[in-house]
């Protein structure tokens, strides 16, 4: 069986088994023709399981409409509960939908950039929080800014200032006057020491400045109930060493899978599969989720393998949308 085999995504019926002792790091493969699939808006969690820590993969593609993936968004499950939601790109509304999760059960959203498949799905899901039944402030993290792009919590301000917003009828989001509120806490991008951002009970978030070209990013670590998943966001391999020393050992590492071996465009924006296998190598995780998935690498995918495997021989998987990988609490 190939590695992406191993650790393809699951829905209902896998979770089921679990029940019969089916559990190791993470999930077995399964044939999807014969999953009993859960109906669109139906509530039903996808692969929010009790007792567990699961990562799923809302949107597994890039800014390319040409795949029929979503772009980058991730969610933390635990306890059946979406806690943690990490990018809200393009598509996030609908997977975030399908998933079960419930807008009204997040603890924390984070964002690792403004890129528009990161950031650009926030609108849709806020304008579902009008029939949410949440009262209490959801927290929101995202990168301070350059001359370029905004600051995270300026970002926010021009989407829905009450006056000048580009939606400021959702504007009740910034005083919590008729929506929730929605606190933005800005991230120093240029940080070389990872910080922590949020830390209530079980649940903890660090953040540390990444390299994406002249773009301000963030890389995040979500610990839950003693689990720790990193996520790397868009980085490519230059200055990287502060988000590998907080990624250490961590139980899944998710990194970009955006451009093939070899490529020179978009390289001084993305590590290479090559760079990533050594990333990986360095940081040691349990389980490797390749996420933000682009033609041009998924096209090139057993190479990208093939170079990965040059440094890192521990489980690797790469996402679909919907994916979900079950972490030993």
């Amino acid at each position: 069986m190939d590695s992406h085999g191993r650790w393809r995504h699951v829905h209902q019926a896998v979770l089921m088994t679990l029940a019969f002792g089916v559990l190791t790091h993470a999930l077995p493969s399964c044939d999807e023709a014969s999953m009993p699939q859960v109906p669109s808006g139906s509530g039903a969690p996808r692969c929010g399981l009790e007792g567990r820590v699961v990562l799923q993969v809302l949107g597994s593609g890039g800014p390319i409409a040409d795949d029929g993936r979503a772009s980058s968004s991730y969610l933390v499950w635990h306890e059946g509960r979406a806690r943690v939601l990490v990018d809200v790109g393009g598509g996030t509304f609908l997977r975030f939908g399908e998933s079960g999760a419930r807008l009204e059960d997040l603890d924390a959203v984070a964002i690792s950039h403004l890129h528009a498949d990161h950031a650009g799905g926030l609108p849709p899901l806020l304008k579902s929080g009008y029939f949410a039944p949440r009262r209490d402030p959801l927290p929101l993290f995202g990168p301070s800014g350059n001359e370029r792009f905004p600051a995270t919590d300026d970002f926010v301000k021009q989407l829905l200032d009450p006056e000048v917003g580009a939606f400021k009828y959702l504007s009740g989001y910034l005083d919590g006057s008729s929506l929730f509120p929605l606190p933005v806490t800005v991230v120093d991008a240029e940080a070389t020491t990872p910080s922590r951002i949020l830390d209530e009970g079980d649940l903890a978030i660090d953040a540390v400045g990444v390299h994406h070209g002249t773009i301000p990013a963030v890389g995040y670590l979500v610990t839950v109930a003693g689990v720790r998943i990193a996520f790397a966001g868009d980085q490519s391999a230059d200055d990287n060493a502060p988000f590998v020393a907080m990624a250490e050992g961590a139980d899944a590492l998710v990194m970009h899978h955006a451009i093939p071996e070899g490529a020179d465009q978009l390289a001084h924006l993305h590590a290479t599969p090559e760079q990533i296998g050594e990333t990986a190598a360095q940081a040691g995780p349990g389980l490797l989720v390749l996420g933000h998935n682009m033609r041009r690498a998924l096209d090139r995918r057993d190479a990208s393998e093939a170079a990965i495997r040059a440094s890192f021989d521990g489980p690797l998987t790469i996402a679909d949308d919907l994916s979900c990988y079950v972490l030993a609490p």
